[in-house]
């Protein structure tokens, strides 16, 4: 190669293709670290297109190999439910079946533990299955009767259920057994439903948000105190989760957009 020519290879503007890559690679790297680490390609590219850029998902995973961007993988699952012995009968509605026509039909909720430098903080929380959106959830350092209450109640304050027509799911958690928890529901006309003893895929989706949870925010974090932990996880449901996260089931929509997008069908019905 003639010395001219290699100067002149060296002052060439880059190919339109090239430029693109670049940006391309800058926007994805921007995606990734705005999601912390949790995107995959396939969200990746529905957040691309969600800004009109066009790139086929296949082009998506190459640049994030390229780039070394993987997503964060969950962890193993740990058992926090408590059988309830001796308790109450319930039937069984949902059959797996964890979708619905319309939101505040079908909810579903469990317990999980959030390890603090203080001990642990307990979250009950209460998913609404047609808009996958945290409509009640409870923080505290005690996970008795009285934390799944409370998320019932923020439940109920924020979308009121449909009086013998709203069902809960949960497992067969003791505080979900209780007379006290079965008469909360009661007084609010939700119908219970209950899992099987030891068969996590009868509450599955509930499972999937903690798992979620755990793998996109708390597993990133270090806890010092109980507070922060409370203010911070508070904070990612209702920023993160309901109102940033996109969600494959819902045609990679947030739960906010998908429960708006019922509800002004219902306006305009």
């Amino acid at each position: 190669v003639s010395r001219s020519g290699y100067y002149a290879w060296l002052s060439r503007e880059p190919s339109k293709s090239a430029q693109r890559r670049k940006e391309l690679e800058a926007l994805i790297e921007w995606l990734f670290n705005d999601s912390h680490g949790t995107y995959g390609y396939r969200r990746i590219h529905a957040a691309l297109a969600r800004r009109g850029v066009r790139a086929c998902p296949d082009t998506v995973r190459l640049l994030m190999g390229a780039l070394g961007l993987e997503a964060a993988q969950p962890r193993a699952r740990r058992r926090t439910t408590i059988p309830a012995s001796g308790r109450q009968e319930r039937a069984e509605a949902v059959g797996r079946d964890f979708t619905a026509e319309a939101p505040g039909m079908k909810w579903v909720g469990d317990i999980t533990y959030i390890h603090t430098w203080e001990g642990f903080v307990y979250l009950a929380t209460v998913l609404d299955c047609c808009t996958k959106k945290a409509v009640g959830y409870a923080l505290a350092d005690h996970m008795k009767t009285s934390l799944v209450c409370d998320a019932i109640d923020m439940a109920v304050r924020n979308f009121p259920p449909k009086r013998g027509a709203t069902v809960f799911h949960s497992d067969r958690g003791c505080q979900y057994l209780c007379e006290k928890f079965s008469q909360r529901l009661a007084a609010r006309g939700i119908l219970a439903s209950t899992g099987r003893t030891g068969v996590c895929w009868d509450n599955a989706w509930a499972e999937s948000f903690n798992a979620t949870l755990k793998n996109e925010r708390v597993y990133q974090m270090v806890y010092p105190t109980r507070a922060k932990a409370i203010r911070d996880i508070a904070s990612w449901i209702e920023l993160e989760y309901n109102h940033k996260r996109l969600h494959s089931s819902l045609g990679y929509r947030t739960p906010a957009e998908a429960e708006e997008a019922h509800r002004s069908t219902t306006q305009t019905a």
